[in-house]
């Protein structure tokens, strides 16, 4: 393999990738990039086995070949290098000596055949949607994904496509957050994949410019091009928990409050809260909802609204992390919050619906 490129030509692939390679692996190829030379294009494979990143820039390529090097030396080769110099990549006895000016590296090589990547991922479903709404769609729940939790199934984002929507939905046992987007086109059936919660932060990194996302699903992957690279992750083997039975039905005591507000209040009374509990006890009564804190250093905060309530009282508790999460997803001016009793989660919406429901469980103070 020998080629010839700016060093900014071969940089922009190796940054696209180098989110899901880890300096330390049990397996040394996968601290290493891919690098394939052929057709005057380049392209550079990431992965960790669980989320494939490949991205590919037309170059002049003198010989074509493929080798793996190491990932994070590779990159911090070319950020040194000044920018706008020529850089040479050639395979000379088994080692990629890289060649900028006066400068000249070799780096340590593992053969392309030891590189474990996903070829055909036999897409049976494409779900086709505009890049802004994918990202939307992430943005609002990705916060309500578990980490590391046992119930593996959990650490992930569920996407539900029916008809002509899609739906993504994520809950860590404490907290359910769900938004819905439409499809450019309709599906047949309903299908239901979860996404691996790395697979979920790389898309939302990569997600936002114009245009639209056409996702494949196959039978354990999933696959999507956004601009120049190609993302593939695996699915969660599980079956996510039928989250349409945790969203209250007869929430029908309604708390209609100024989202901005509200956010500030809790701010304010959070800080006096038990630090690793975070419980806050909201009491509201006709117009009117107090907040209160509490920690172990009988240290004690209060703080009052006015809200749009005509319902009899009712005091309840809640981790106010969970509430703050899904104001700040919320982005009109009010939001509603329905409750049913002091026991019962609650139900946060936007006070004009936007296709998002967040649903939050009581803690005991």
């Amino acid at each position: 393999m020998k080629l010839t490129a700016t060093r900014e030509e071969i940089l922009g692939p190796v940054q696209h990738v180098i989110g899901v390679v880890e300096r330390r692996q049990t397996m040394p190829v996968l601290s290493n990039v891919l690098l394939s030379a052929r057709n005057n294009r380049l392209s550079v494979t990431g992965t960790d086995l669980e989320v494939e990143l490949v991205s590919s820039v037309a170059l002049k390529v003198q010989s074509a070949g493929d080798i793996t090097v190491p990932g994070r030396k590779f990159l911090d080769i070319l950020r040194s290098l000044a920018e706008g110099s020529n850089v040479t990549l050639a395979i000379e006895s088994d080692r990629l000596v890289i060649r900028a000016g006066r400068s000249r590296f070799t780096l340590s090589t593992l053969p392309a055949a030891e590189f474990p990547v996903v070829e055909d991922i036999n897409a049976q479903q494409v779900l086709k949607l505009p890049q802004a709404d994918f990202r939307k769609l992430i943005d609002k729940v990705h916060f309500s994904m578990a980490q590391q939790d046992v119930r593996y199934y959990l650490n992930g984002m569920l996407l539900e496509s029916e008809g002509g929507k899609v739906r993504a939905v994520a809950t860590d046992g404490h907290r359910l957050a769900l938004c819905e987007a439409a499809l450019k086109e309709r599906v047949t059936g309903k299908q239901q994949v979860i996404l691996p919660r790395k697979g979920v932060m790389e898309l939302q990194r990569m997600l936002g410019g114009e245009g639209d996302v056409a996702l494949e699903i196959g039978t354990n992957h999933v696959r999507c091009e956004i601009g120049d690279v190609r993302f593939t992750s695996k699915l969660i083997d599980g079956r996510f928990p039928e989250y349409s039975r945790v969203i209250p039905a007869n929430a029908h005591r309604i708390i209609d409050a100024d989202r901005g507000f509200l956010k500030q209040s809790l701010t304010r009374t959070a800080i006096l809260s038990n630090e690793k509990y975070r419980g806050i006890r909201l009491n509201v009564k006709p117009n009117l909802l107090t907040l209160q804190a509490h920690n172990p250093e009988q240290e004690e905060a209060e703080d009052q609204i006015e809200v749009g309530y005509a319902g009899e009282e009712i005091e309840i508790g809640f981790n106010v992390t969970y509430l703050l999460d899904a104001l700040s997803a919320i982005e009109t001016d009010r939001v509603n919050i329905a409750l049913t009793d002091s026991n019962s989660s609650c139900l946060i919406t936007a006070a004009s619906p936007d296709g998002t429901k967040y649903v939050v469980m009581p803690m005991r103070l």
